[in-house]
Formats: structure tokens, sequence, C-alpha cells
């Protein structure tokens, strides 16, 4: 049935069930969202896109029950998303780390021209824009095996050593 949604000249809702409607916008968007009052207020909570990038109808009907649960216990789960948005904007990225570290940390000046070189060469195009949790002990591994295979295996990273 969703498939078979089309779009029209302005957004439109059509219902499912307890709540739960998908929105349809002008370009054809299929968004699943669930409107609730909590504290007097009207709050809508977005789950997500249908679609093959996105959420079935199955998994939007599952976090509608996760939602009404917060509902009940008096949180507001559109809020509660929202937060979670805000610090995961705020979480900090392997590259700006990485800088940070290049420029605040005492060294001499031959490491950190060398620590920049690997960081360049080796790191950034793999980990610059990556959350610092998503970056496993794989990754670091992997990459420090692609090191040592190039032939500088003096940058080689310890398999006891963590990175912090």
């Amino acid at each position: 049935m969703l498939r078979n949604i089309k779009p029209r000249d302005k957004q439109y809702k059509l219902a499912d069930r307890e709540g739960l409607y998908v929105a349809v916008s002008v370009t054809g968007t299929i968004s699943f969202r669930y409107n609730y009052r909590l504290n007097s207020r009207s709050e809508t909570l977005t789950f997500g896109r249908y679609g093959p990038d996105g959420i079935t109808l199955a998994e939007a009907r599952n976090m509608l029950q996760e939602a009404k649960k917060k509902i009940a216990a008096g949180q507001s789960p559109a809020q509660d998303k929202a937060r979670s948005k805000g610090k995961l904007r705020a979480e900090k990225r392997f590259g700006v780390w990485a800088q940070e570290y290049l420029r605040g940390h005492e060294m001499a000046e031959s490491t950190r021209d060398m620590r920049r070189s690997v960081y360049m060469r080796d790191l950034k195009p793999f980990f610059d824009n990556r959350l610092l949790h998503e970056i496993t002990e794989e990754d670091v591994r992997g990459r420090a095996d692609a090191i040592v295979e190039r032939g500088a295996p003096a940058t080689q990273v310890s398999k006891t050593r963590r990175l912090d």
C-alpha cells in the first residue's frame, strides 16, 4: 500500500492505527509520525522515512509502542530525540580531535611533523569525518597494518596501547 502513495500539490496525511500516520510531502517523501499531548502541549514525533533507506511500517509501529510507554511515564519522546540529535552534533569527529591533538600536545617539532604526516596520509582519508565512538579497535588495527605493509613500521600502533 505505501509503495503506491503518490504526492499531491500539498503535503497530506494518511492514518494507520493508534495515532500513527504517514505524512506525504509534495516531493513524494513518506514519513511516519505520531501526534500526542503531554503536559498540556501538543507534540509531533517523526519516526523516520519510509523506503529502501528508511524504516518499514512494522518498525514504525514498534517505535510507536516504545514512544507510548515514554509518554505514559511523563517523558517526551520528541524532546528525547531532539536531545540525542544535539548530542550527536556536539560529539567530536576524529579530524577535529586529531587537529586539537597535533596543536595542543607538547612534543618535538620533528615528532609533530611525523605524526601530522601519518595523519594526513594514512588516517584522514579513512577517519576524518567519523565520530570518535564509531571508530573501532579493528579499524585502528587495520590502518596500522596498512601502514606497516607500506613499509613504515615505526608508526605502527601497539595492540596493547589504547588511544585515548
